[in-house]
């Protein structure tokens, strides 16, 4: 849909994180060696999950469909960067930002679902271990795993679908590095307080059900963990929740800088910095702060590199 006194934009140019091209080239860099360290990390962490029996546990299944997100996640933004970084002008189609945002918009919400499926696993495992086969079933982490993706999808396809309702026709130059929702809804020429509105909402509602989930689960395991008297124990509890907590800080942290702060609050190039920091930062963090901190993991780790050179 277009007025009388302009085309439809068909296009969008996506405009650098700086018009500075020796910045260009040391950012390539840098953010090239974090997308192939995130790349093979997590795909280390499927593989050994995958492929370590004693890791075949509810916690670590979930452990390996966050890795999955995370590649998603990460892979549905960092290409346009990278192409930003190498081209004077970057441009992509209506239908190509669309479906780049759809799969960011499903990756990272199934991503907040997860953690909120995570913190909800060890809430079961500190203060019900004896029920925790029962609470965690098959059928259970079935069904958790199919809630998650589901949520990622149907907020998605709420988003995508306000956006698909907007009509662009003039300005196409998106000031940020991927195709964002709010850059895309100041570019449209549309007045409709529905697409905006709605998905506010719908992402709203996602981080305060997860949040709190997360926020009664932790409440309930403190209260469990100071209640056990052996020290050992108790470091034991804490170690474990330790990793997914900082994940979890670091993730809502930023989505609370960006979504939940005023907007006259920051400007746009420390929107960009945080963006940058969730999206491309964050899946390359989740790997190495769950593989690093747990010692089953290293362990496995290690035992599946001896087999293999035993095989060898």
């Amino acid at each position: 849909m277009s007025g009388n006194n302009c085309s439809a934009v068909t296009e969008f140019i996506i405009l650098a994180l700086t018009d500075d091209l020796t910045l260009h080239v040391i950012l390539f860099v840098i953010f090239l060696g974090v997308y192939t360290i995130t790349l093979f990390v997590n795909l280390c962490i499927i593989i050994l999950i995958r492929n370590s029996s004693q890791l075949h546990t509810p916690m670590y299944l979930f452990l390996s469909h966050l890795a999955f997100v995370d590649i998603g996640y990460c892979s549905s933004v960092t290409p346009l960067m990278f192409i930003n970084f190498l081209m004077d002008k970057t441009s992509i189609s209506l239908g190509g930002c669309v479906a780049q945002f759809c799969f960011a918009t499903t990756f990272g919400t199934a991503e907040c679902f997860l953690l909120a499926v995570i913190a909800y696993d060890q809430y079961v495992a500190i203060c019900s271990p004896l029920l925790y086969s029962i609470h965690m079933s098959t059928r259970v982490c079935t069904l958790l795993f199919f809630t998650s993706y589901l949520g990622g999808c149907v907020n998605s396809w709420i988003s995508t679908g306000c956006l698909l309702n907007l009509s662009f026709c003039g300005p196409n130059k998106i000031n940020h590095f991927f195709c964002d929702y709010s850059s895309l809804l100041k570019l449209s020429n549309s007045q409709d307080d529905l697409s905006e509105i709605l998905p506010a909402v719908s992402a709203g509602t996602i981080i305060i059900i997860t949040v709190l989930i997360i926020l009664i689960s932790y409440v309930y395991i403190l209260f469990s963990v100071l209640k056990i008297r052996s020290t050992v124990g108790r470091s034991k509890a804490f170690s474990t929740c330790t990793s997914h907590f900082t994940a979890v800080i670091l993730f809502y942290g930023t989505f609370t800088f960006i979504y939940v702060m005023p907007k006259s609050s920051y400007s746009t190039a420390e929107n960009k910095v945080v963006s940058v920091f969730y999206a491309v930062m964050i899946p390359m963090l989740n790997p190495l702060i769950y593989s690093l901190r747990n010692n089953e993991v290293k362990w496995a780790l290690k035992k599946y590199m001896g087999r293999k050179h035993l095989f060898s």
